[in-house]
C-alpha cells in the first residue's frame, strides 16, 4: 500500500505510535499514546484511527497484544514526510568533536574507526565507516629513488595528499642519466590524470616512450606489467569497510534472544554484503536512509542503515550507523550528518602515508 494516503489525524496518531515504540520498545496501546503525546482526543478516537492505520499497512499487531508496532511502510512514511530535521545542541557538537578528535593523528584508518566508534557510542547503533574510493584520484607526481643497483623505489604523489611508494626489481643497474630520462617519461605522460584512466590507457600512454632504448623500454615494461598493484592503491590499512563495536547495538531489546543476536552477528560477518550495501548508495545533501525490507536482502531486512558521504579532497567515502528499523530517526540522521562533516574537515588535513 506504497500509495496509501494519510488524513491529518492519522498522520498525528502514527508519529505518536512511532514515538512511543522508539521510546519504549514495547508496541504501542490507544491509552498510552494518549497519555504520553496529549494529541487532544479520546483513547477511543485514537483507537480507531490506529485501527484504520493497520487497516493500511502502517501498523500490525505482534501478537495478542492490543499494543501495535509501525511497519516498515510507517517509518518510510514517517521519513519521507514527518520527520523534522534537529540540529544538534552545541554541548552534542562539542562531544562529537571531542571524540572524533581522539582520532586523529594523521592515519586515515585511525580516524575512520574512530568515527564508526563516535556513532555508535552516541546513536547506540553500529557505527560503520567505508574508506573513500582512490579511482578518481589524480596523480600528481611520479619519483624514482634508487635504493640498489637493480631496485627503485617508485613514489607516487597522489592529488588526496596520499603517497605510495612501491619496490621495482630491475634485471640490472640504470645509469643515473637513464633513471632521470624515466622519471621524465613518467611524469609527462602519467601526472595530471586520475588513476583510473592512466591504468585504461596505460599502454598507450607508453607507447614508443622508449625506443631506441633498451635500458628504457625494460623498466617500461616492468611498469606496465606492475600497473594493476602501483596504480590501485590498497585503502587505508588494508581495511576499507571499519565498523563499531557490535556490543553497542547488542544491547537493544530487539537482540535480546540469543536467534536475534546470532542473526546480528551473522550480519556483521558479511562485510562484502555490508560494503556493497553501503558503496553503492546514492547521497545527496542529506543523509540517506534505508528501511526493512527496502534493502532487497533478507540479512537486512530488520535494519534500518543511515549514511551520508565525507569528502577528502576530491575523493568521497560512505559513514553511517546500521540499528534495528525502531530508531530515533531525527537525532541519527542528525548525528550521521554532523560527524560526517566533521571527518571530512579533519580529514582534509591528514597526510596520510601508506607503505607497501
Amino acid at each position: 500500500m506504497a500509495g496509501a494516503t494519510l488524513t491529518e489525524r492519522e498522520e498525528q496518531v502514527l508519529e505518536a505510535v512511532i514515538r512511543t515504540f522508539v521510546e519504549t520498545a514495547e508496541p504501542a496501546g490507544s491509552r498510552t499514546v494518549a497519555r504520553r503525546h496529549g494529541l487532544g482526543v479520546s483513547p477511543a478516537t485514537i483507537r480507531n484511527a490506529m485501527s484504520d492505520l493497520e487497516e493500511k499497512g502502517f501498523l500490525f499487531h505482534p501478537h495478542t497484544s492490543a499494543g501495535r508496532i509501525p511497519t516498515d511502510l510507517a517509518y518510510r512514511y514517517y521519513v519521507d514526510t514527518l520527520m523534522r530535521p534537529v540540529r544538534l545542541s552545541s554541548a552534542e557538537q562539542r562531544q562529537v568533536r571531542r571524540e572524533l578528535e581522539d582520532g586523529e593523528g594523521g592515519v586515515l584508518e585511525r580516524m575512520l574507526r574512530q568515527a564508526a566508534q563516535v556513532l555508535g557510542l552516541l546513536t547506540g547503533e553500529l557505527g560503520m565507516a567505508i574508506a573513500p574510493r582512490l579511482d578518481n584520484v589524480v596523480l600528481e607526481k611520479v619519483d624514482l629513488v634508487r635504493v640498489s643497483s637493480d631496485k627503485l623505489l617508485l613514489v607516487l604523489t597522489l592529488g588526496n595528499g596520499t603517497v605510495r611508494t612501491v619496490y621495482v626489481e630491475l634485471r640490472g643497474s640504470v645509469p643515473e642519466q637513464a633513471l632521470a630520462a624515466l622519471g621524465t617519461i613518467l611524469n609527462e605522460r602519467l601526472a595530471g590524470h586520475a588513476l583510473a584512466d592512466i591504468r585504461e590507457t596505460l599502454p598507450d600512454r607508453l607507447r614508443d616512450a622508449g625506443a631506441g632504448n633498451t635500458v628504457t623500454t625494460e623498466f617500461l615494461n616492468i611498469f606496465m606489467e606492475s600497473a594493476a598493484d602501483i596504480l590501485q592503491p590498497a585503502e587505508p590499512g588494508g581495511e576499507d569497510l571499519l565498523l563499531g563495536r557490535t556490543s553497542v547495538l547488542a544491547n537493544q531489546p530487539e537482540f535480546a534472544s540469543g536467534t536475534q543476536l546470532r542473526s546480528l552477528i551473522e550480519l556483521t560477518e558479511q562485510r562484502d554484503l555490508l560494503k556493497r550495501v553501503i558503496g553503492g548508495r546514492e547521497h545527496e545533501r542529506v543523509p540517506t536512509i534505508s528501511i526493512g525490507r527496502e534493502h532487497q536482502d533478507p540479512l537486512l531486512a530488520p535494519f534500518t542503515l543511515i549514511t551520508a558521504e565525507y569528502r577528502l579532497g576530491n575523493v568521497a567515502g560512505v559513514l553511517g550507523v546500521l540499528g534495528p528499523t525502531r530508531m530515533p530517526y531525527e537525532k541519527v540522521a542528525a548525528l550521521v550528518e554532523y560527524t560526517s562533516l566533521l571527518l571530512g574537515r579533519f580529514g582534509s588535513d591528514a597526510d596520510v602515508k601508506e607503505n607497501q
